[in-house]
């Protein structure tokens, strides 16, 4: 294998990640990077922490609206299907009632739509968060398995060219980061 082979198989450094004792001091540690520059952060946490999402500048899911869209789908889709079989394809005149009554379709309907949102929820969250993912470098952190525990752990991304892994653990240490570790892809 020649040097320039060497050279470029050398693992990419995916970030630097801390762990952080409580979701006050997290939270507290996300607000100060954010403010000196740090735009691509992550953490990860046993639990939910409020405000959590704010401080790292995420914006809403669209998955709302993803199974919104699905459910009123699904249930335009039923109420068409049973008007069109009722009322055109075989239309069949029962105890004198109208080819189509909205009033029974109403199960089917609900049901359908339910049905599709649930699929466009699940289907989009997988697809929104990337899943199934079966490593993610934050694995490798000697602290992680805490996370599913009491552990609270940020991870300061790299961002490109300019990041300087050295600079993003002491921005770390500084905002009171412990067991500071360069992550790699």
């Amino acid at each position: 294998m020649s040097v320039e082979q060497t050279a470029t198989m050398a693992p990419r450094v995916y970030g630097v990640a801390a762990e952080f004792q409580s979701p006050a001091e997290l939270l507290e540690a996300v607000r100060k990077l954010r403010q000196r520059g740090y735009q691509r952060l992550d953490a990860l946490t046993p639990f939910p922490v409020h405000g959590l999402d704010e401080a790292l500048g995420l914006r809403r899911s669209p998955l709302g609206w993803a199974a919104l869209a699905a459910g009123l789908t699904g249930a335009s889709g039923a109420l068409l299907l049973q008007w069109w079989t009722g009322a055109v394809a075989y239309p069949l005149v029962v105890g004198g009632k109208p080819y189509f009554a909205w009033q029974p379709s109403v199960p089917v309907t609900f049901e359908l739509a339910v049905l599709l949102a649930s699929f466009a929820a699940v289907l989009g969250m997988l697809a929104l968060n990337g899943l199934p993912r079966f490593y993610h470098p934050a694995s490798n952190h000697k602290r992680y398995p805490r996370v599913s525990d009491d552990g609270f752990l940020l991870i300061v991304e790299n961002d490109g060219p300019a990041f300087d892994a050295a600079r993003a653990a002491e921005a770390l240490r500084a905002v009171g980061g412990q067991h500071v570790e360069v992550l790699e892809d």
